[in-house]
């Protein structure tokens, strides 16, 4: 089970939406075979924002669709953290341009809905140690994308 915390700074985010992403990601959880309790936070930005979170954090001053922050992802000289009993695994941050997500509905020719869920789907795998730097990571993670939005009923149209 997945605890979800919302945040959304645009006041632009329907309560449709966030169970929709709560199904969705809850749905992924169930077909990568996650067991126990987890935790995420998903936070809704404007374009202005997300450039400022890209620009700090990744090098890059521009807006982005999504950003991922895995809390449990090691750096070098980190120490791992110890769950015990019934904690919840803190899995990290899911950051989503509202802005972007409209845009990108409209360019893609698809629901606002179906933007969103696959921006969040797409952040979550990140969360659980999918990339695509080299291509064949690529390949395997836009492949389970893909498979849970079939899954899930919410395909490409």
């Amino acid at each position: 089970m997945i605890d979800f915390y919302f945040q959304d700074d645009t006041d632009a985010v329907d309560e449709t939406s966030e169970v929709l992403i709560t199904d969705l990601l809850n749905h992924a959880a169930k077909m990568e075979d996650l067991e126990g309790l987890y935790e995420l936070s998903i936070t809704f930005m404007d374009d202005d924002a997300i450039q400022a979170v890209n620009a700090e954090f990744r090098g890059k001053d521009k807006p982005t669709d999504v950003i991922s922050f895995a809390l449990e992802e090691l750096s070098e000289g980190e120490v791992a953290i110890v769950h015990e009993g019934d904690m919840p695994v803190v899995l990290g941050d899911i950051i989503i341009s509202i802005e972007t997500a409209q845009r990108q509905a409209v360019e893609y020719n698809h629901t606002f809905q179906r933007e969103l869920g696959f921006l969040a789907l797409h952040g979550f795998l990140h969360l659980l140690g999918y990339d695509h730097i080299e291509e064949d990571d690529e390949k395997e993670m836009f492949g389970r994308q893909t498979e849970i939005l079939t899954s899930f009923g919410l395909e490409r149209q």
